[in-house]
């Protein structure tokens, strides 16, 4: 993991079991599984749910800036807090979870390398009991939207500007048009199929191994490289609802080391249901 840009933001099995009572050490775990955290999760972690504790539950947007504080709070983190985030399907969830809490500007978070499949293939303790922490007070700076997230109205406004690049991290299938939705989830789908105009097609699972660690620097710079994806470009990586593009947000941004890159996350859900943009197949 030395090789990577920012090798302070993986850790691996052994620094995780090394750290499970270190007080200043908190481990999330995200899932698209709801049902896994209480089926048995790594000692001391607490749950975040993607859905009822990062979003708002009337607009198609996140917590704003008293309800993440809430959140936090009453999970006793605090803004010193090493937050050690880990979770199902490649750390797709955790990495969601972790752009999330990103966006208001958590200094300490980091990707225990591999997830949760890992961490119980090497026959590594579970526990099916919550943890309580008292209660902090953590405080968080208004949500920042411009650095690392951008919205339709930018997208569309940028697609004819010089160095900007679009990832398309979806599945070929979806990429193509062929399909309008992933069959386990209905409710995504949208009413046109195909890609927004200029994107590449590069699967967000293809930077991992199969184990779900991650690939080497080498091999990702070759995956992203040999699309022309690199560093010196404007990066704007989208999927479906913007959860599998924040896999493929961290990996260029953290292990790659590139400046500028988005995640947008209205992606395929808001972009093919739109009146009036266009669309490639």
């Amino acid at each position: 993991m030395t090789d990577y840009a920012r090798p302070d933001v993986l850790v691996d099995t052994d620094w995780v079991a090394d750290h499970l009572t270190d007080p200043n050490v908190r481990l999330v775990e995200s899932n698209e599984d709801l049902l896994l955290y209480d089926a048995g999760h790594i000692p001391g972690a607490i749950k975040i749910d993607w859905v009822a504790d990062l979003n708002d539950p009337l607009t198609r947007d996140y917590l704003d800036k008293e309800r993440f504080e809430a959140l936090l709070s009453a999970k006793g983190i605090s803004n010193d807090t090493t937050l050690v985030f880990y979770g199902d399907k490649n750390n797709w969830w955790a990495c969601y979870a972790f752009w999330v809490f990103k966006l208001f500007g958590h200094k300490d978070a980091r990707i225990m390398n591999g997830g949760r499949a890992k961490w119980i293939a090497e026959g590594r303790e579970l526990t099916r009991g919550a943890p309580m922490y008292l209660a902090s007070a953590y405080t968080a700076p208004p949500r920042n939207d411009t650095q690392i997230r951008v919205f339709q109205h930018q997208v569309r406004d940028l697609l004819d500007q010089p160095g900007i690049v679009l990832v398309d991290v979806r599945s070929p299938q979806e990429y193509s048009g062929e399909r309008l939705h992933m069959p386990e989830y209905p409710q995504e789908g949208a009413m046109r199929g195909g890609h927004i105009p200029r994107a590449v097609n590069i699967p967000w699972a293809q930077a991992v191994c199969e184990d779900g660690t991650f690939k080497s620097r080498a091999e990702l710079e070759a995956l992203y490289g040999g699309k022309a994806i690199t560093g010196d470009k404007d990066i704007i990586a989208y999927c479906r609802i913007g959860e599998r593009s924040s896999h493929t947000w961290f990996v260029l941004t953290y292990l790659l080391g590139y400046k500028n890159v988005r995640n947008y996350d209205g992606s395929w859900t808001e972009w093919g249901n739109m009146v009036g943009v266009p669309i490639e197949r």
